[in-house]
């Protein structure tokens, strides 16, 4: 399954330029790569171990796949298809379908290839492939707004892109290998060699810029609101919790460990992130700049986890990355439903968009509840999965914080909520009609996740979040 899921993408972009093939066709070749993705996890198909040998005696790469990825494989594979699909609905089948479908398929080839490295190289070369095609994504319509974020998103990754660089070179310097085995048991040998703390520094630093955290977030908000929207739903969903927030996980639970230093550098990074995150979200007049400082902030709940240092942290980290992937990819694809069809996103031009779209109106009010922590939705587990993962390290005060914040979260969320759907329809929105079936088909199969592994979390919790990091 690995080695097959790096190089079909790759394959498949060869396939439809080699000739050069319609945007139809290549809409249909990367939704299919989708499903089969999704499916090779649960039924591993003969004919992909038969490629996969086949790749293998070509190319050597140290992959592995286990439950981490396996998670993140699932959540990549269904944003990329609700990403593909309100892409669809902004554009008819043509070059710029065309070339999305080929980005879409080389950042997949980067995200499979990342989760299932066992390299620190080897993932910094994905990360770079993810990145290079996200810069591009981002300016695909060519608009100054998408040049300039896309121009941030460049200059600010690349900072990162040089940190991590040096530090490979550290680590490889005193580990003799980019191996994460082996530079785990150079931590654990020399930890106190200024050498190795120099290299987890830079690496960690360099990954919290990727993932847009507070301070390193910049960036984050431009790429998010003025990227297409069919791209934003990408980004805020799969792409920056991938290159930024997996990668992370994986480094500190293989590699670098949890030590007192790190811990306290996760907490404090974690909570700015979910404070000033959500300060800056209710300031915002553009509907996708209030989802994308609200990523910001949900971010920070992930990191915190990770800051509790133990395997429970790690697993409700990991739960969170997945319920955020579906949430807000559900409220970017509502965002651009509300786009379509109003011609805006100005939050204030709104009021009573739910008498026309009680669909988006709907399914983005079970969203916002998800990422406030309202039971039974999905997101309300992992967050107190968070809280039960700091109290439980000694981290009250942090614990407590999460809790505060959660309510802030859902004030805001319902603020936005009133503004958009709730109240006397604005005359000038008279004509407007619910978003084309593709997008609302999109709303309801997201709305329908959030809701199902709310309602099925125990099962979620024990076949597949406590396994992947270890717990039985």
């Amino acid at each position: 399954m690995t080695i097959s899921l790096i190089f079909v993408p790759i394959i498949l972009v060869i396939l439809l330029n080699i000739p050069r093939l319609s945007g139809k066709t290549a809409y249909y070749a990367v939704l299919a790569f989708f499903i089969w993705q999704i499916l090779s996890v649960f039924f591993p198909f003969t004919g992909s171990q038969q490629l996969a040998g086949l790749i293998g005696k070509v190319f050597t790469l140290n992959v592995y796949a286990d439950g981490m990825s396996k998670i993140m494989i699932i959540s990549a594979a269904i944003v990329g298809f609700v990403s593909l699909i309100t892409s669809k609905a902004f554009s008819k089948y043509d070059s710029r379908l065309f070339s999305l479908s080929n980005l879409m398929l080389l950042s997949f080839a980067g995200i499979n290839g990342l989760v299932f490295t066992k390299d620190i190289f080897t993932m910094y070369v994905f990360i770079e492939v993810i990145a290079a095609a996200s810069y591009i994504l981002i300016s695909l319509d060519k608009k100054d707004g998408a040049l300039e974020g896309g121009f941030k998103y460049l200059i600010i990754s690349s900072i990162a892109t040089v940190m991590m660089l040096f530090s490979i070179s550290l680590f490889f310097l005193t580990a003799g290998s980019t191996g994460f085995a082996e530079i785990s048991t150079a931590i654990r040998d020399f930890g106190g060699n200024p050498v190795i703390l120099a290299a987890v520094m830079l690496f960690i630093t360099g990954l919290l810029i990727k993932g847009g955290v507070i301070p390193f977030h910049s960036w984050l908000s431009g790429a998010y609101a003025e990227a297409p929207a069919g791209v934003s739903v990408f980004l805020g969903g799969i792409i920056t919790k991938t290159v930024g927030i997996f990668a992370l996980i994986r480094i500190l639970y293989l590699v670098t460990g949890f030590n007192e230093n790190i811990k306290m550098v996760l907490l404090i990074t974690g909570a700015l992130s979910i404070v000033i995150g959500a300060i800056m979200a209710v300031t915002q007049k553009d509907f996708k700049r209030v989802l994308a400082y609200s990523s910001i902030s949900q971010v920070g709940y992930i990191v915190l986890a990770l800051g509790a240092g133990t395997a429970f942290g790690v697993a409700a980290a990991l739960f969170h990355v997945f319920n955020h992937a579906i949430f807000k990819s559900l409220l970017f694809v509502n965002s651009a439903a509300v786009e379509k069809q109003t011609g805006s996103l100005d939050v204030d031009s709104f009021g009573g968009l739910g008498y026309k779209m009680p669909v988006t109106s709907g399914t983005s009010a079970i969203a916002f509840l998800s990422a406030a922590g309202i039971p039974p939705f999905a997101g309300f587990w992992s967050k107190l999965l968070i809280i039960l993962a700091l109290w439980s390290a000694g981290y009250q005060g942090f614990a407590v914080l999460a809790v505060v914040a959660s309510l802030f979260t859902m004030a805001y969320f319902l603020t936005l909520q009133k503004k958009v759907f709730f109240g006397e329809l604005n005359p000038k929105l008279e004509n407007v009609r619910e978003a084309p079936l593709s997008l609302t088909a999109c709303a309801i199969f997201l709305c329908a996740l959030t809701i199902g592994v709310g309602l099925i979390f125990p099962y979620i919790l024990n076949v597949f979040i406590f396994p992947a990091v270890g717990i039985m």
